[in-house]
């Protein structure tokens, strides 16, 4: 301890003092590398001891002086405050002495000032590094937002590498998580929740001669994954990229393993991207990146409960991963303390729709995800647009607090069906068949708009979502619905086939625009015409409140009870009635009355209450216990088509208990 003590004061004085050193006797440094001058002593040395600090922090963890999680959270606090966050983190190793610090302190530096609370980065676990410094002393940290996309850019040669290949350093992460859940009903079979809508059951909206109750064991929510920065000669450039998986894909089928195939979860990919970021000033990051991210819309603002499996879909949290081509700039602002950032973003997207279930069980499954999932957002022959841009400023300067955020993100994309002529098939209308000799395409739109909030101060932690939008399914909203068939004005509909061939009734329609009286639709003075689709509107949003129990009752920091945290959180997800009850059929017939409108799913809302508690034990692992209720009430005029337990119900409900250990590498 006393040969690690003397290592760490001298490199601590040469940090300090080389800076000093290095500027010039009328207070200017010279940046050999852009060929600049920076007037401003206390930013050259913010400039250069951040550079030091990062290289001295892969040293401290070669020789087990610091984690690498504790060196993670040092090298991603601002660059004024990294210093001082490495000081105080070896002071409470007892590796430097308060004596020390004088020394040790660069010119410049604010007294007092604490590094912000390091950023998310999308796993389950809110308690980040467990204390944040203040003065000489040390508070527990605030309740961090889940953030899987911070705007702040990386820091060059900021990655402590846990694995070196050449130029190349490499740093997995990950966690093993295993929970027991028990629902009160689960139709589906599922061990995650999900709209009530129960696929797997002979009778679709049937539990049973019970509420169908279940229990399961999972580990396939652990995750695992790696970052990565590349060195480049540009001192402006800094590369780097992520790659993510976990094991939520199919279960295999194997003769070895067919008996025990739930046991056999398959490896999924979630992110792999690249990312390069250019410092065109001190004030200004311009970046770009390219893989499959998180997307813009929605995902910024995410809710912190413990089953990341569909992670509230269809219950008022909005969010997807998708293959993008991402630019975006990140802009300080001013000089304040309050550190105000703004980021606008902008993406391409791979052009994705969500696949439509019939009731029935004989549509879905492979054939509609090639057909329709995978086929038509591509066949609109243009890119999904995503936007995004974000306010970012530090509400409550206490110690150990993460900065605030306002973000509006919204989307706009299309999807388009095909109808080849040999779809229409050989006993259609001679002169519809005549009219559309090649087939014909049919269009419509997916759009959304949200608004959301992540306020965290030093008591709670208060974070909100509300979105808008129309055939959401793919984002995860919308109660299952896509778009619907409108036949309004058309007489004698005719319904054909499209190319995803999965056997849609009313895939696609056609009608006439007069009443047929002289056999044909031409003969009688009209045309046929192709039915419009139109999306089926929806909007909700969630709010989630985290509590940081631990620091409201002044725990030990250093103690067994310093990572107490409690989450409540509420979310709805709600089709637009007028659009389902078009979509079903009421109200919204052919002109001839002879067919209705179709494509809608009888789903009206689904809701989320949650109240989750988190335990930490050390750094490294965590229990936590979850209980919840899922619930999905069905549209009005679908009436009691539920039957729970034997009794017709027009609501499904599911009281879902969850508890386990997340132990993080």
């Amino acid at each position: 301890m006393k040969i690690n003590r003397w290592i760490c004061s001298a490199l601590l004085a040469m940090v300090s003092v080389v800076p000093t050193l290095a500027a010039t006797n009328d207070g200017k440094s010279s940046d050999s590398s852009t060929n600049t001058t920076t007037t401003n002593p206390n930013t050259a040395v913010a400039v250069n001891t951040s550079a030091k600090v990062t290289a001295l922090l892969g040293v401290l963890v070669m020789k087990g002086v610091l984690a690498p999680t504790e060196a993670n959270a040092i090298r991603d606090a601002a660059p004024e405050a990294q210093f001082k966050a490495l000081v105080d983190a070896l002071a409470r190793k007892g590796v430097v002495s308060a004596a020390d610090l004088p020394s040790t302190a660069p010119a410049g530096a604010k007294e007092g000032a604490a590094a912000p609370a390091p950023v998310g980065q999308g796993t389950p676990l809110p308690i980040k590094p467990l204390v944040e410094t203040k003065g000489g002393g040390t508070v527990i940290a605030a309740v961090a937002p889940l953030r899987v996309l911070p705007i702040d850019p990386p820091v060059r040669d900021g990655l402590v590498p846990g694995i070196r290949l050449g130029g190349v350093k490499i740093t997995p992460y990950g966690f093993i998580k295993a929970t027991a859940v028990h629902d009160s009903s689960q139709p589906n079979g599922d061990d995650f929740p999900f709209p009530g809508i129960f696929l797997n059951s002979s009778d679709v909206f049937s539990t049973g001669p019970t509420s169908d109750p279940s229990f399961h064991l999972k580990a396939r929510s652990s995750r695992f994954g790696a970052n990565f920065e590349w060195m480049d000669i540009a001192p402006r450039l800094t590369l780097t990229g992520r790659v993510e998986g976990d094991l939520e894909g199919n279960f295999s089928e194997v003769d070895n393993a067919d008996v025990s195939s739930i046991r056999n979860p398959g490896p999924r990919l979630r992110v792999a991207y690249v990312r390069a970021d250019f410092a065109a000033s001190e004030r200004t990051d311009v970046f770009f990146e390219g893989g499959q991210n998180w997307s813009l819309f929605g995902s910024t603002a995410l809710p912190n409960i413990l089953e990341t499996t569909f992670l509230g879909a269809y219950s008022g949290d909005v969010w997807e991963r998708s293959p993008q081509m991402r630019f975006g700039v990140v802009q300080k602002l001013g000089s304040s303390d309050r550190n105000f950032k703004f980021s606008p973003e902008f993406a391409i997207m791979m052009p994705s729709t969500g696949q439509i279930y019939k009731l029935n069980g004989t549509l879905g499954g492979f054939q509609a995800q090639i057909g329709e999932g995978e086929r038509q957002g591509a066949d609109s022959g243009r890119p999904e647009l995503e936007a995004r841009a974000v306010l970012q400023f530090q509400l409550d300067r206490a110690p150990g607090v993460a900065p605030a955020q306002v973000i509006w993100s919204g989307y706009d994309a299309r999807r388009t069906a095909i109808t080849t002529h040999a779809n229409l098939g050989s006993t259609a209308p001679t002169d519809l068949l005549a009219q559309y000799p090649g087939g014909f395409t049919n269009t419509s739109n997916l759009y959304g708009n949200q608004i959301a909030v992540q306020l965290p101060t030093r008591w709670a932690t208060f974070v909100a979502s509300a979105y808008r939008g129309a055939d959401m399914r793919f984002m995860l909203a919308g109660q299952l619905n896509t778009f619907y068939t409108d036949t309004t004005g058309l007489y004698n509909v005719q319904t054909v086939q499209t190319v995803d061939n999965v056997g849609v009734a009313g895939a696609q329609q056609v009608g006439c625009t007069v009443a047929i009286t002289a056999g044909s639709c031409t003969a009688s003075g009209g045309t046929w015409r192709v039915a419009r689709e139109n999306p089926v509107g929806a909007f909700g949003g969630f709010v989630n409140l985290g509590l940081p129990l631990s620091r409201w009752f002044k725990a030990d920091p250093k103690g067994h009870n310093a990572g107490w945290q409690l989450y409540l959180h509420a979310g709805k997800d709600q089709v637009v009635h007028q659009d389902i009850k078009r979509a079903l059929g009421v109200g919204c017939t052919s002109a001839d009355g002879l067919t209705a409108c179709n494509g809608g799913i009888p789903l009206s809302q689904s809701r989320l209450l949650a109240a989750t508690l988190y335990y930490r034990i050390n750094q490294w692992a965590t229990f936590v216990f979850e209980q919840s209720q899922y619930q999905t009430t069905l549209t009005p005029e679908a009436g009691p088509l539920y039957t729970i337990a034997g009794t017709p119900a027009t609501k499904w409900k599911d009281q879902r208990s969850e508890f386990g250990p997340v132990f993080i590498f």
